[in-house]
């Protein structure tokens, strides 16, 4: 069988005899996978500077495992899997080196073991294509070796949805059964709501067969199991679980009916947050992929279904959907990170689809046409993705600079550990500076204004504003310097870098 079909569902054919071709199949595909993931590691370290320093969203994560630097306020929105997976790092090391390192491996052996998943219901070619094409886009690769969840909610979704189908064909696959429990831990400790949106498919397809139903407890124990700290917390530091789900909602501008899909675009030039997300879309060409995106994902299930092997591709391709329809219809603004779930699952129907196109049995000049196209397209698409994915990594490295300037510039004031900041970008700043940080308004509200000014007598305590904007009532009278494009009010008591006893 060709590299561009489907193959059989599972390894045991009808006599119940061990089969001899699919091992030997599997086997000749595995360095095909692990190419792709070598490649992607390689890309990850190459293209994104190891020595990027770390976002807004990383420095609370990290903060909470950290040795080196107080924890940032954790809002409602956040799980704390993201930080439990950097923790081998993070608690011994303040070195970002080495934090981008161990994640650029790790993300590639997993994307690894994700796709092999899948060895039974795809050939070798299709899967390693699949990979290539998720791991190539810019999203993918910026965030990868980052401090964040939703590369790991891709990962958890690719290998949940792929165990669950190879269980279902096969109940004495053990390692599958694991791999469904542990994908839906995965996603939900990363990001419990994202991990309800992507199993809905996989819920409803076992009720409505109602033929698994051991399957759907073991996914149901996963999803309880990854987000059990999430619920529990929830219930210690915010008043109970529907408290923290409204909280949540309300950070994220109140969950509801948002059209986001034009914000969505927006962000695909390279913007990593659009909140607000204003201004004209990309250039036609750097969006052109995510216009073809659905129109091949489409192509690969019309295939599937006339070759009679539809579930292996209908199944991701549902999950997909799902995962998206919050971040397209559901909040009022975009980051491009927020789809990669979607990304993944899709990569698999988009590459049956492209497989198809390839090698289906039309004359020679079609073949040459179709196989042109596709060549061009890719090469393309790969073009594309590199040019953004450089624009991403520049301005990101130039908004870090900034702050890492501005942490410079406080401890010549006189802020240094142990000390407190609060006010504009006042949380990434506090990571880079080793402070902890305070605010009394906004996303990351923490503390109130009496507390602040006790606060201000015993350690060194900065706000920052940026121009234009005043200072709190409390801050107006301090000493006030420039800092790049801030203004910094340090604490009179601040004595040498340390409050007055």
């Amino acid at each position: 069988m060709a590299d561009g079909s489907s193959a059989t569902t599972t390894g045991v054919p009808r006599t119940g005899r061990p089969s001899q071709t699919i091992p030997t199949r599997r086997a000749r595909g595995e360095p095909r996978l692990g190419a792709v993931a070598a490649t992607f590691t390689l890309a990850q370290l190459a293209l994104v500077r190891p020595d990027l320093g770390l976002g807004w969203d990383e420095t609370v994560y990290v903060s909470q495992v950290s040795g080196h630097v107080p924890t940032a306020y954790f809002s409602a929105p956040r799980s704390r899997g993201i930080s439990f997976l950097v923790a081998p790092v993070a608690s011994w090391s303040d070195s970002t080196v080495l934090l981008r390192i161990y994640l650029a491996v790790l993300s590639g052996l997993a994307l690894y073991l994700a796709l092999r998943v899948w060895r039974g219901h795809f050939g070798p070619g299709v899967l390693a294509l699949a990979g290539a094409l998720f791991s190539s886009l810019w999203v993918t690769l910026f965030y990868g070796l980052q401090a964040m969840p939703n590369y790991w909610v891709a990962i958890g979704a690719l290998a949940c949805v792929g165990c669950f189908l190879r269980a279902r064909a096969d109940a004495r696959d053990r390692a599958a059964w694991w791999g469904v429990f542990a994908g839906a831990s995965l996603m939900a400790a990363m990001r419990p709501m994202d991990a309800v949106y992507v199993v809905l498919p996989l819920l409803a397809f076992g009720l409505l067969l109602r033929r698994c139903p051991r399957l759907l407890i073991v996914l149901v124990v996963g999803l309880m199991a990854g987000a059990g700290e999430w619920v529990i917390e929830a219930y210690t530091s915010y008043g109970g679980l529907a408290q923290r789900l409204t909280a949540a909602s309300a950070v994220q501008g109140g969950l509801g009916w948002h059209l986001a899909v034009l914000d969505q675009l927006r962000s695909l030039g390279g913007r990593t947050l659009c909140r607000p997300c204003t201004g004209v879309p990309p250039n036609p060409v750097v969006t052109l992929w995510w216009f073809v995106l659905p129109l091949l994902a489409v192509l690969g299930a019309v295939v599937a279904v006339r070759a009679r092997r539809a579930l292996p591709v209908l199944l991701p391709l549902a999950c997909a959907v799902t995962a998206a329809v919050p971040y397209l219809f559901l909040i009022g603004y975009a980051a491009p990170r927020f789809l990669l779930p979607a990304y993944a699952l899709l990569a698999l129907p988009v590459a049956h689809g492209l497989a198809h196109l390839v090698t289906a049995q039309v004359d020679r000049l079609a073949r040459t046409a179709a196989v042109s196209l596709v060549v061009i397209g890719v090469a393309g698409h790969l073009v594309v993705q590199y040019v953004v994915l450089e624009h991403t990594v520049h301005s990101s490295a130039a908004s870090r600079a900034d702050w890492s300037r501005t942490t410079a510039a406080l401890r010549t004031l006189g802020v240094r550990q142990p000390c407190l900041l609060s006010g504009y970008d006042a949380v990434p700043i506090a990571f880079y500076t080793g402070c902890g940080s305070a605010q009394t308004a906004g996303h990351d509200a923490s503390t109130t204004v009496a507390e602040l000014k006790r606060a201000a007598h015993h350690t060194s305590f900065a706000v920052l504003a940026p121009p234009g904007v005043r200072p709190p009532v409390y801050a107006r009278t301090w000493p006030a310097e420039r800092v790049g494009g801030l203004r910094v009010y340090v604490g009179p008591d601040v004595r040498q870098g340390r409050g007055a006893p």
